[in-house]
């Protein structure tokens, strides 16, 4: 069964702009420009009525689209780094989604996922690659950043590699509403009429 996990893509503006951080750095496994993504929840491996389910209550998300921008880089595993990866302003919309696909899975059974939610692109992946090299990698790109684009559907993807980095799938899309905007309540202005005494 594949490894399924929901995300946001990144559109094609911000995919190019993260293409020219990849090279520069010994031991990096650059991931392919169209296997960009923002992993929202991970779920891993799981059968097929468990994948319907999931599908299911997914489908039922109704949230509203939002704005975010890709903003800053950096790499996780500080003794030994293991990706390098581009960061994403945090928004409330952004974690409420993320949050209520979390409670979702957790609902359907599927464990809590350990890791705190850190919203990122991984641009590479790590294998050998010396601290010092990547913080001189780091040092010379800290001023990264795209236009806000507004993210308008999230997508459950799926992988067939256990090594991770993609050729990822989209098994499903489920799109976001436009922002409701709500009239103001219409307020009286006029005079009260005055009493003829």
């Amino acid at each position: 069964m594949p490894r399924l996990f929901t995300a946001l893509e990144i559109p094609r503006h911000a995919a190019l702009s993260l293409s020219l951080l990849r090279g520069g750095l010994p031991g990096a496994r650059w991931i392919d420009v169209e296997n960009y993504h923002i992993t929202l929840r991970f779920i891993g491996d799981v059968d097929g009525r468990t994948a319907d389910e999931i599908v299911d209550r997914l489908d039922r998300i109704d949230r509203p689209e939002f704005q975010i921008r890709l903003d800053g880089i950096g790499s996780f595993g500080s003794k030994k780094p293991h990706s390098v990866w581009a960061g994403v302003t945090t928004t409330p919309e952004l974690f409420a989604l993320q949050g209520e696909i979390e409670r979702l899975c957790q609902r359907l059974g599927l464990p809590s996922d350990p890791r705190k939610f850190t919203p990122h692109v991984t641009l590479a992946r790590l294998k050998s690659s010396r601290v010092d090299d990547v913080v001189h990698y780091l040092s010379g790109r800290g001023n990264f950043h795209t236009p806000t684009f507004t993210v308008s559907r999230f997508v459950l993807l799926s992988s067939r590699e256990s090594v991770g980095g993609g050729p990822y799938l989209t098994e499903e899309v489920f799109p976001l509403h436009e922002p409701r905007v709500f009239p103001l309540p219409a307020t009286n202005t006029e005079q009260p009429a005055k009493s003829m005494a």
